[in-house]
Order: C-alpha cells, then structure tokens, then sequence
C-alpha cells in the first residue's frame, strides 16, 4: 500500500500532477491517496521530501528463495492435441533453466492416458520430452477431461507447492489467461500477463519478464525478486519452439491428485469450436494483411485473392476491423493474434506499434504503402512505395502465372 507521511508532506503537487490515474490529490496540508491507486510508484519518485513510500505484503518468506528451483511450463492440451504455443514455451524455457543450470519440466493435465491414434497423454508427453523437456508431471484423471478454473486451477497449485519450481510458464490462451492467475493469486506470487520476451538477469538469477505496456507504445521489464515461483503468461508464436528430437529421453512423472481437489463448483455443459475461431492465422505459412489503406471492405475483396494465388490468409489491422470492414477473427497485433509466417504481406498498413507487436516475428515482411516514411518500412525487408490498388493486381497477375506454368 502507499503510505503517506503526513508531517513530512508539504503539500506541493507534484505528486497529484504526476499520478495519471488520478488516484492522488492535495487535501488541506497533506496529500490523500484514493482506493484506485496501482501502487506504480511515481509520486514516489518525484517527491522530494520523502513523504510517500510503497509497502508490500511479501507472499513468500525471502530468506528461502534458495529453495526454489527449475523451470516449468504448463502444457495446455486441448481436443487431443498440445497447444502449439506449449512447444514454443518449451522452446524459451530450455534456454532459461540452461542459463540457471536446472531442469525444465511440463505439467500434462487432461484425460485420456492411451488412445489408439497416439494422440493420448501419453503420446503428448513423448512430444514434449522431444521438444526439450526433462521431465513431464502427467495427471490423468477422467475429472480432467473438461477445463475448469476451480479444478485446474488447484492441480497445479498443489504441484507447485510440492515440488517448488522457480519459474512458471503458461500461453496467453483463453485457459492459460483464465486460471494461472487464480494460481497465482493462491501463491501469492507476481504474474506477468502477456510477455513477449524473457531472460535471466545474470547477478540474482531473477526472471525478466518484457511485454507491452501503456496501449503497446512502450516495452516495459518486469521482476519478481521477492516472491516465488515468478510466474508469466507468453503470447502465442512470440517463442520459436525447438527442433523435435525422438532420441531424447527424458521422465514421466505420474501424478495421482487428492479425489477433494478434482472436485469443481462449475459444471461444463458442452464444449463447442465456433466458426469464426476456424480463422487458423496462426499455423499459416503465408499472410497477407489489410489496413486503413484498403479504405473500404471492397478491398479486402483484392487481399483474398492475392492470399488464394499464395496459398495463405487473410489478415487485418484493428483499425480495418474496427471500421467493419472484416471480422476480429482476422485481426493481428496487441489486441489481436499474433503471426510468425514465413511471409507477411503488409498491404496499406502504416505501422503502429500495437500491429508491429503482432507480426514482426515473420521471417521475411514486405511491405506496400504509398506513405514513404511509414513506420511500416522500419520492420520490412522488402518495401513498396505504391498504391497498393495498382500493384497487387499486378502481383497477383504475376503469381498467377507462374502457378499455371
């Protein structure tokens, strides 16, 4: 909470002018904080006097941190087959225990040990040993069969109180953003939603969590020093997943849970897959998107069929979906889905950061916009300066072809 020393306060302002959420205000000869403060810590920064300071409850005991080691990631697996973005934390998290010299773990939850197809827990946990895991903790339960918070959320809380690892991973999926916070919330432990980015920092071994703040315009770092496990939610196809290896060996941890903690206050009454999430940008290897420069839904009309004569998908900037000219489904960047194709085609998009959040891990970008100094060539490694309604017809004429000869 943020104390605020009455006596030392001289009633100057600068705490009131600094505070952006209003949570801060002059009353009389001292300063008076409200019940919407975020504990940011700038009015403590700029006053002069000393008169505020930040105090924390600590989850966790401090002197004890030593206790704490390895690395997990929690393997979501969801209509028989692992969540993509679970290979790519695998991917990130060898590189984080290598750096702090422990094992790398995966939490297996689901139901259903064997199936015929090989697309069973036990097959999936074979995956995730080929994918870099030194150990997988598998719970096979028939409670698990169906995701629930209450009864997720308590499996792997019970796990990590038992076995203690340092860091915690999970995709910034609809699952991973519904109950790693609950989890948290019962560790008492920091949780950094959304990261783009992780590391180590090399004096205490604390984890650094990066992800995009203030609307995107900013990246901000954020630590946990004090508290354990440090926990972080990752956005999908931010990571590069490892090279599968089936000479890897690793363990498999068979884990029976207590019947009271399999018990849910929630039940499922079925489990649907909606049309509109049958957009599948994320496994496209091609994808061509759309923005303000398309200047109607008309033009999306051209992106289709230069997607169609590619192979790939069709993509769009929040500002094409906010001016319905395609549905959110397609929309790529910080309030969107994020895209590593092999080829990304930016086609009338300026370039803001919230869009660049969503797509600057495709391998090779190319860019088509008439404004020369878009922000858009920045991240391109090819541009075009162009009206795009003059050029993708003759590229698509082009690619067409080349596809018949």
């Amino acid at each position: 909470m943020l104390k605020i020393d009455t006596e030392a306060c001289i009633a100057c302002g600068l705490c009131e002018e600094t505070c952006t959420f209003g949570a801060i205000r002059v009353e009389g000869d001292h300063a008076v904080v409200g019940d919407n403060c975020t504990l940011c810590g700038a009015c403590v920064e700029v006053c002069e006097v000393g008169a505020l300071r930040l105090e924390r409850e600590e989850g966790v005991q401090t002197a004890d941190l030593d206790s704490w080691a390895g690395v997990w990631v929690y393997a979501e697996f969801r209509h028989g087959r692992i969540a993509p973005v679970a290979l790519e934390l695998l991917g990130a998290g060898r590189g984080l225990a290598d750096k702090r010299g422990v094992a790398l773990s995966a939490v297996l939850l689901g139901s259903g040990a064997e199936a015929a197809d090989g697309r069973g827990l036990r097959g999936a946990a074979a995956e995730l040993i080929a994918h870099g895991a030194d150990r997988v903790y598998l719970v096979d339960d028939p409670a698990l069969a169906r995701f629930t918070d209450d009864v997720y959320g308590n499996i792997l809380t019970d796990l990590i109180r038992e076995h203690k690892p340092e860091i915690v991973l999970a995709g910034a999926t609809a699952v991973g953003r519904s109950f790693i916070p609950r989890v948290a919330t019962m560790m008492a432990a920091g949780l950094t939603a959304d990261c783009t980015e992780l590391d180590i920092r090399g004096e205490d071994g604390a984890l650094l969590q990066t992800r995009p703040a203030f609307g995107g315009n900013i990246m901000a770092t954020i630590v946990c020093p004090r508290t354990r496990p440090q926990m972080a939610t990752v956005r999908p196809m931010v990571m590069k997943p490892l090279a599968r290896d089936d000479q890897r060996r690793g363990e498999v941890v068979e884990v029976r849970p207590e019947a009271a903690r399999l018990q849910s206050r929630v039940k499922v009454l079925d489990s649907v897959v909606a049309a509109l999430d049958k957009v599948n940008l994320a496994e496209a290897d091609i994808v061509v998107a759309g923005g303000r420069g398309l200047e109607n839904a008309e033009g999306f009309a051209l992106l289709h069929r230069l997607a169609d004569s590619l192979g790939g998908a069709v993509a769009a900037s929040r500002a094409a979906v906010d001016s319905g000219w395609i549905p959110y489904p397609h929309q790529v960047g910080q309030t969107g889905k994020t895209v590593a194709p092999k080829l990304y085609i930016a086609c009338g998009i300026s370039g803001a950061i919230q869009h660049l959040v969503g797509m600057q891990s495709a391998e090779t970008i190319v860019a088509i916009n008439r404004d020369p100094e878009a922000p858009i060539f920045n991240v391109a490694t090819y541009g075009i300066v162009g009206d795009l309604f003059q050029v993708i017809p003759k590229l698509i004429e082009k690619i067409e072809q080349r596809n018949k000869g």
